[in-house]
């Protein structure tokens, strides 16, 4: 059994807690240290039960708190070579690195470890399937496309953390000066809604039983329009639970049996 939570999702700070048997990692670490130990506190884990940090990308919203965690708990963190040299400055030294070749996996205790590439604005950045040997977790945000490959990594997994980070239109008449604009709409920007749904939509199955909306755009989107695209991207003879992650409280343990 896997259980998790994102403990918080968008652009002020990205983090997840997974964990398996004996076994607690974060996919990033985008809060300070004391903030992602006072949320793991409010699911009832401890800072201190954590074996590895997982990171996607260098963007100081998924690596803020990274480098104190790793050296407070001891615990080593991993990533590419590209997301170490682009974080080494922000994260500055760590307990230990575990580095691993985009596309490759890693047994990491009681969990395996798959990376995969996406498309931002970064380096080499990358999302993650994590299994238990029985059940697998899909973690994919902070993409301005999908690809094939994306939708083939992530196209058994029994639970989904996906990107909905705006809506077209809310970006279109917001506050955003245009060339944000641009990048948010780019191949190395953020999904819409739209783009979520039909991501989600090719990647469904009857065994994916959670699926966890997440980076929704503060300013550019509404956990409602997120929602509504989601549920009408899958058909009425399905049921899985959905969830809207947000910035500022983690969503509760949620478990894939």
């Amino acid at each position: 059994m896997i259980r998790f939570s994102v403990l918080g999702s968008g652009s002020r700070g990205n983090a997840v807690y997974v964990e398996s048997g004996t076994t607690a990692i974060l996919v990033d670490g985008g809060f300070s240290g004391k903030e992602i130990e006072k949320r793991l506190k409010s699911i009832g884990r401890d800072l201190d039960s954590l074996d590895g940090v997982c990171v996607t990308h260098e963007h100081n919203d998924h690596i803020h708190g990274v480098g104190v965690i790793s050296r407070r708990c001891r615990i080593p963190v991993l990533a590419n070579a590209g997301t170490f040299k682009g974080g080494e400055k922000k994260m500055g030294k760590l307990f230990k690195r575990i580095e691993f070749e985009t596309g490759g996996g890693l047994s990491f205790h009681d969990l395996f470890i798959r990376s995969f590439r996406i498309s931002h604005d970064t380096a080499d950045p990358v999302g993650f399937v994590i299994s238990d040997g029985q059940v697998s977790l899909g973690y994919c945000t902070d993409t301005g496309k999908v690809t094939f490959l994306m939708e083939k990594r992530l196209s058994e997994c029994n639970g989904l953390i996906l990107e909905f980070n705006h809506n077209p239109e809310m970006l279109k008449n917001g506050p955003y000066p245009l060339a944000l604009q641009q990048r948010v709409r780019s191949t190395q920007g953020h999904l819409s809604n739209e783009k979520g749904a039909e991501f989600l939509k090719n990647t469904f199955h009857d065994r994916l039983h959670k699926i966890v909306l997440a980076h929704l755009s503060e300013t550019n989107n509404r956990p409602e329009l997120a929602l509504y695209a989601a549920e009408k991207s899958i058909s009425d003879d399905h049921d899985p639970e959905i969830v809207v992650a947000s910035q500022d409280i983690p969503t509760p343990l949620l478990s894939l049996l």
